[in-house]
């Protein structure tokens, strides 16, 4: 039986606490996560990991604190969605009397002792606890926000179905222990002002995810934790994998608080089964799988409720052509919906991932030295969808966005005659695209279509307006027919980012084609 932290150990931990100067402050009005004054916030998150059997955030033998902390906010992240096993709230020795030196060196694990001994020595002879609470308030003073994840109960690697921690009733899945340990987590970073936010518990999943055991006890740990601090944004996960929160659709979640609930949901290219971007066209799946995801969570965001797409990823080596198609789905649509998220993951390495020491991230977003971005490419996918489009106090800014690079279209006044070319979102002139009327505006100028193919698209000043269609199933094709009747698609010149015309690709049931650089959402 897990044991918990007595009271006296409650307040040292407390008093171990620096109160911070810039103040989070969240809630939430309507869909939207904003601040005091009622403005958006958006979250633009990354997870590091501190779940796994150091229990320590992973990272610290490579980097010195500060340096990772600043890294994430030079990548353009403003919040750590930062893991952590419910046993550091319910096993006081695990929290309290055990130090990272310790933990390390229980694991065999002795050069990354030598690690953290040259670049965080700080923390090396803390306690386990401690030095988490060193990471928190190192991130603070970073202008960084966290979410704290409650990710399983014992530290180590997540997640399976036949995990004996995997839904409320499991083995290693108590709900009153669960409920105390998350309040015991909130109340010890009441006065904490960077924490804006505490995920219950990441990924219930397994035979029993019946969303009866999930009425029955979530409210419970969402109780807790507004009760112990009133303040922070308390977030809810569905079942199957956070895939799923479709039960939400006729039996709402009733809890005494209302402007501090938000959801979460995951999505990966596994999460729709093997081959499937291999084995379709990717219009056609990424249609249809955005019907699916919406059908299980993102309805919430039309009802009113805030929703963070608090998990996906791919490998970033490039090698892998499904999680390559998905993610150029998955950018689009959060960019479409401007989602709040969380990608994973920070992690370059691993001090220890089930058995194996130093497994290399395939999906981190810095490399094993945990100084580099691993893909500058994939980064600058990512840092499309990193700034809000539109919310409350923010003025709507309509634009059209290539999710395959992460920019968007605007004007190029470089040459004798205005172009089109790709550049930052947040860098980039407004446009207004009518669908029925099919012109697009951009700057109180027209796009002009070139009769031939590989052409560049010229701006104008409305006489020779082309008119556009939105074909295909995801809608992302913008096409048009030349004088000859040949159709045509907008495209991108890889060399210089310029806008140009091309013969439409892989529209439709074709699979052994990518039609990425051809899809432009019309936010």
């Amino acid at each position: 039986m897990a044991r918990t932290i007595n009271l006296s150990l409650l307040l040292f931990f407390i008093s171990c606490i620096p109160n911070l100067t810039t103040s989070y402050s969240l809630s939430t009005k309507s869909r939207w996560i904003v601040d005091e004054k009622g403005q958006r916030v958006k979250l633009a998150c990354v997870n590091w990991p501190a779940h796994l059997q150091p229990a320590v955030a992973e990272g610290l033998n490579k980097q010195p604190l500060d340096f990772i902390s600043k890294k994430i906010v030079s990548m353009g992240f403003n919040c750590v969605r930062l893991t952590w096993p419910l046993d550091l709230m319910t096993n006081e020795t695990l929290a309290l009397k055990i130090t990272v030196k310790q933990s390390f060196e229980s694991l065999n694990l002795f050069d990354d002792v030598l690690g953290i001994q040259t670049h965080n020595p700080k923390i090396l002879n803390l306690p386990i606890f401690n030095a988490f609470q060193e990471v928190v308030t190192n991130l603070g003073k970073n202008g960084l926000m966290v979410i704290l994840d409650n990710h399983l109960t014992y530290p180590g690697w997540c997640c399976s179905d036949n995990d004996l921690d995997a839904f409320f009733g499991y083995p290693n899945f108590d709900p009153v222990v669960w409920a105390k340990g998350l309040s015991k987590m909130a109340t010890l970073f009441r006065n904490v002002s960077n924490v804006i936010g505490m995920s219950l518990r990441n990924e219930p999943r397994g035979t029993r995810d019946y969303p009866d055991l999930w009425f029955r006890f979530m409210p419970k740990g969402a109780e807790a934790v507004h009760a112990a601090n009133p303040e922070v944004l308390v977030i809810l996960s569905g079942i199957d994998f956070d895939t799923n929160l479709s039960f939400l659709r006729d039996r709402f979640f009733n809890v005494s608080f209302t402007d501090k609930l938000v959801f979460e949901q995951h999505w990966y290219s596994f999460s729709d089964g093997g081959d499937t971007w291999v084995k379709h066209n990717s219009n056609d799946i990424c249609a249809k799988i955005i019907e699916k995801v919406t059908h299980n969570g993102g309805f919430l965001l039309d009802r009113g409720f805030p929703l963070i797409l608090s998990e996906f990823g791919t490998d970033e080596r490039g090698v892998d052509i499904s999680g390559n198609r998905y993610m150029n789905c998955l950018v689009a649509w959060a960019a479409e919906k401007d989602l709040d998220w969380a990608v994973w993951a920070l992690t370059g390495d691993y001090y220890l991932r089930t058995g194996t020491k130093h497994m290399v991230e395939t999906y981190g977003v810095l490399d094993a030295t945990w100084k580099n971005v691993r893909n500058s490419t994939y980064l600058q996918k990512l840092s499309g969808i990193q700034h809000p489009f539109r919310g409350p106090g923010l003025q709507d800014k309509k634009l059209i966005f290539h999710p395959h690079t992460g920019l968007c279209v605007t004007n190029n006044y470089a040459g004798n005659v205005p172009t089109l070319r790709l550049e930052q979102c947040t860098r980039s002139e407004s446009s207004t695209f009518n669908s029925k009327e099919g012109v697009l505006w951009i700057n109180n100028m027209c796009i002009e279509t070139p009769n031939v193919a590989g052409e560049k698209v010229k701006l104008g000043v409305g006489t020779k307006c082309t008119k556009l269609g939105q074909i295909s199933a995801t809608k992302m094709h913008l096409s048009f027919k030349t004088n000859m009747g040949v159709l045509l698609c907008l495209d991108v010149d890889e060399g210089d980012n310029s806008i140009v015309a091309n013969p439409c690709k892989c529209l439709t049931k074709d699979a052994s084609c990518d039609p990425a650089s051809q899809w432009f959402k019309v936010l």
